[in-house]
């Protein structure tokens, strides 16, 4: 259950480490004791995972942590995520971080038992399963990065055709998909957005945010519809939408989504990545880590927004410079509450 995550996987990591560097097993420091649950997909997604591992080899750096990394099954339920969060706990390890919200009822459940370990989860909803002091959901304002690269799209579009790709089709990634059509009819109401879902269940996870092939499939149907510009919130099956892109040839764009993927893609892929929504999924772990360490553990919800720099978007490759002005004019807005982005679409 504890094994930690394989090292096979040479693809960089959203950190600009690669997937087979293993921090957790070098740390020997008298800091805080990790225990990092990933999400299926695992270390080495050049996404949402990666980007929790990188909050937490920062701990190990500069808070003298050590750590231990434990993956999900894709078979996994309730009850094999909270035996495992209950053995991190049993061995000493706190804080204890779920990452996604898939982690909700087990930390919620477990919680409970060790009121002196400390549990957080990544997008989760624990509060309302049912909240307690050593409980913490880490959120985000996902719609209001989102927002801003559908901006992004809406400028650079050539077709006025572009296109959003969903791993799986509940709530959360919904928050992606509102934002983002709203950035771009903020910009011209008349640009079509296609949108396109790998899963209707919200629970499969590894269709839909482990499965480059479907999202190749899928960034290839919406290339060929029209779309020049294609937005996934999808986690590692983005990695299919990039080859996608690459193989559309000119003029086809990705946006990348949770981590900077311009930095980790491949050198024919990055000329495709037109900007990433950023996600500091890294920061909210850090975050954490370091309120247990000096006692100031908040528990509840902690949500990361634009104007606490929790969300925003990338300019790696310099294909946004010239349009960036008017971006963060309305970052601004949404900082101010001119703008509020949706969470819901339309429809």
């Amino acid at each position: 259950m504890l094994s930690a995550c394989g090292s096979d996987n040479k693809t960089s990591s959203s950190s600009g480490s690669s997937a087979e560097e293993d921090i957790c097993k070098g740390s020997s420091g008298n800091g805080p004791k990790i225990g990092l649950a990933y999400d299926v997909g695992g270390r080495g997604d050049q996404s949402f995972n990666d980007a929790a591992y990188a909050g937490v080899k920062k701990a190990v750096d500069d808070l003298d942590a050590t750590c231990l990394e434990v993956k999900a099954s894709a078979d996994d339920n309730d009850t094999t995520r909270a035996e495992r969060l209950r053995t991190l706990a049993e061995q000493g390890y706190d804080p204890i971080i779920g990452v996604g919200f898939i982690y909700s009822p087990a930390a919620s459940e477990v919680a409970k038992d060790y009121p002196d370990t400390h549990f957080a989860v990544i997008d989760g909803y624990s509060q309302f399963v049912k909240p307690y002091d050593n409980l913490v959901d880490l959120t985000f304002a996902e719609e209001q990065g989102s927002f801003l690269v559908g901006v992004a799209a809406a400028l650079k579009t050539k077709t006025k055709q572009v296109g959003f790709l969903g791993g799986t089709h509940g709530d959360l990634i919904k928050k992606f998909e509102a934002g983002y059509t709203a950035g771009v009819h903020a910009i011209d109401p008349k640009i079509k957005v296609d949108v396109k879902y790998l899963t209707e269940d919200p629970q499969d996870n590894t269709t839909g945010f482990e499965n480059p092939a479907g999202g190749k499939t899928a960034g290839e149907g919406l290339y060929d519809g029209g779309d020049d510009i294609v937005y996934h919130a999808a986690g590692k099956s983005g990695i299919g939408l990039f080859e996608a892109a690459e193989a559309a040839g000119d003029g086809k764009w990705a946006i990348g989504v949770d981590s900077d993927q311009y930095l980790t893609a491949s050198a024919g892929q990055k000329p495709h990545i037109l900007t990433s929504m950023l996600k500091r999924v890294d920061v909210a772990v850090f975050d954490v880590i370091s309120a247990v360490k000096d006692d100031k553990f908040t528990n509840g919800n902690v949500t990361y927004d634009l104007k606490s720099n929790g969300v925003g978007y990338s300019t790696s490759g310099g294909f946004i410079d010239d349009i960036k002005g008017q971006i963060d004019q309305y970052a601004t807005k949404i900082k101010s509450g001119a703008i509020k982005a949706p969470t819901v679409p339309k429809g």
